[in-house]
């Protein structure tokens, strides 16, 4: 019988980017995300498809925005109070975002080293890992292996 392992799991989700070896390492963890999904975060403000900075108000507050359309933005839904909502912003906008071989999305963030983008990419990476490993669990199965069976199952 040839045995499903969280080792052999482990092995296939190396390979395809997604194992335990990338959670370790944030950086390799993010570019995988943004291979997957074709997109690239890029320094140049214009050019870009989705773009996220700050801005302030009249009365000196500090916010954030996170827009598609520079020229349209929208208080309700493209301009956030703590930063830490953009998180959500970016994985939704990154879920979504289209990109393919042929066209990179591109995202601007004007400092890409605040907390919420890496909490982004930590969320990206740990949903496409959990779908990775169904893909391989379901690839294995196919494959002919099996799930151990207990002492005490027949």
């Amino acid at each position: 019988m040839k045995e499903i392992t969280d080792e052999l799991i482990n092995k296939r989700l190396e390979k395809l980017g997604f194992g335990d070896k990338q959670v370790d390492n944030y950086d390799l963890a993010k570019q995988n995300v943004l291979d997957h999904y074709n997109v690239v975060i890029q320094s140049n403000f214009s050019d870009s498809d989705f773009h996220i900075y700050r801005e302030s108000t009249c009365d000196g507050y500090e916010v954030f925005v996170a827009t598609h359309d520079m020229n349209s933005i929208s208080i309700s839904e493209n301009v956030y109070y703590y930063d830490s909502d953009l998180a959500d912003a970016l994985v939704e906008n990154i879920k979504y975002s289209n990109g393919s071989e042929d066209y990179k999305y591109t995202i601007y963030i004007e400092d890409e080293y605040d907390g919420f983008a890496e909490e982004a990419f930590n969320t990206l990476f740990g949903y496409l890992a959990e779908r990775f490993e169904e893909e391989v669990i379901e690839q294995l199965l196919t494959e002919g292996y099996e799930y151990k069976k207990e002492n005490n199952e027949k």
